[in-house]
């Protein structure tokens, strides 16, 4: 079972055709996260990453303008899955990347931003260098993985979880986020000032869809649905009911324990070669020292 996990695992950061990130190199190079932060011990978990990163999306989602520039200027239509990926290999660059690989592809993604512009279905315009997109983006995406992990894998402290926010600020500021939430305080007003702006959109049921009939590789496949349903139940319930996500959409009875006790099995599987094993290897660590913690 452990092994299938690994091989599972892998196939979240391996992209046909896609990039190819040593994360061994250069020898010795910190990352923007250090190796005992809880954003390495979050981040190492792909039950969690997957879960988070549906939960982010959804979210990103909500808001008209950052829906219209992910949905016209992105591969999610055409590519659900390989655009995932993308976006989970660009986390693992962030978290435990050398600091000049990471500030590399921040500047790259950057550039790219700069491009995306135009204006929503209701005439709203919009860039994708907006500090204020950027913000929610960035929120989201923590928000997401770190629920993902507190909920399914291990419960957090509350010191832990606003560790987590404020280990995520020299990236964030790298990407432009300059307002993304340092602490769980921030990031429950920062929910609170974006509510009024969400709203339903049949895109959201589009991705969801989408999710649903990609092939995702190894165990995680038999519980791709449950996974999903996972990810909704995490979305904050204001926001569920402003896009229209029911009861209907929440896991069913005996789905969570289940999703669990899978999440805490990766939690210790240790997966040679990938990228927590091999930062940990850059900085002079056994590359399972994030899994005997």
């Amino acid at each position: 079972m452990k092994a299938r996990f690994a091989d599972a695992a892998k196939s979240l950061f391996e992209i046909q055709g896609g990039p190819r990130v040593d994360f061994t190199a250069p020898a010795g190079e910190p990352a923007l996260a250090a190796p005992d932060s809880v954003s390495w011990r979050v981040f190492k978990n792909p039950v969690a990453l997957f879960v988070g990163g549906v939960t982010a999306v959804i979210l990103e989602l909500a808001e008209p303008r950052v829906r219209t520039g992910v949905w016209e200027y992105s591969s999610f239509k055409t590519d659900p899955l390989g655009r995932l990926k993308r976006t989970g290999l660009a986390a693992m660059v962030t978290v435990y990347g050398a600091r000049s690989t990471a500030e590399a592809m921040i500047a790259g993604v950057g550039r790219q931003h700069a491009r995306v512009a135009g204006t929503t279905p209701d005439g709203a315009a919009y860039r994708a260098d907006d500090v204020a997109l950027l913000d929610w983006v960035q929120a989201t995406a923590s928000f997401g993985f770190l629920n993902a992990y507190h909920a399914l894998v291990q419960p957090l402290s509350a010191a832990d979880r606003d560790r987590f926010y404020a280990e995520a600020a020299p990236a964030a500021r790298l990407y432009g986020a300059l307002g993304a939430p340092t602490s769980e305080a921030e990031w429950e007003a920062q929910l609170a000032a974006m509510l009024p702006r969400l709203e339903r959109s049949d895109i959201v049921f589009e991705f969801l869809a989408l999710m649903r009939g990609v092939k995702v590789a190894g165990p995680l496949s038999r519980l791709q649905h449950p996974l999903i349903r996972a990810a909704v139940e995490l979305v904050p319930g204001e926001a569920r009911a402003v896009l229209g996500l029911g009861r209907e959409w929440l896991p069913r009875p005996l789905e969570l324990p289940v999703i669990r006790a899978a999440a805490r099995i990766a939690d210790r599987t240790p997966i040679s070669g990938a990228p927590p094993w091999a930062a940990c290897e850059r900085l002079g660590l056994p590359g399972a020292w994030l899994y005997r913690r």
